[in-house]
């Protein structure tokens, strides 16, 4: 049996969600989920939603990151992040096991 090692998320994708959370009527578990489609094949999915009972819950300060687990294997040591550059501000996923990916940067193939 192989082990699959969790998911990182940065200090600073835990800071951007606790900001979105500031504003929340209640505060929201930030969802990341694989799902096939997509111009590569795969495709990440990021929502904020509540966490489920099969979820792997990845917590910090109060914060929660929550991946279902059907998508942690494609997720494994991967590192969640959250970026602002020129073009836009969104959380980021670095994926070692991506072959490779679209230029969308939400598209990925395995």
């Amino acid at each position: 049996m192989q082990l699959t090692v969790p998911p990182k998320v940065t200090t600073r994708a835990f800071e951007r969600l606790a900001e979105i959370n500031e504003s929340a009527a209640a505060p929201q578990a930030l969802r990341i989920a694989v799902e096939g489609g997509g111009c590569s094949g795969f495709q990440y999915e990021i929502e904020l939603g509540a966490p489920k009972a099969d979820d792997l819950v990845l917590e910090s300060n109060g914060q929660k990151v929550v991946i279902d687990p059907v998508s942690l294997p494609f997720l494994a040591d991967a590192t969640i992040d959250f970026t602002a550059e020129l073009i836009g501000a969104r959380f980021v996923i670095e994926n070692p096991n991506a072959t490779s990916s679209c230029g969308c940067g939400t598209s990925f193939s395995m």
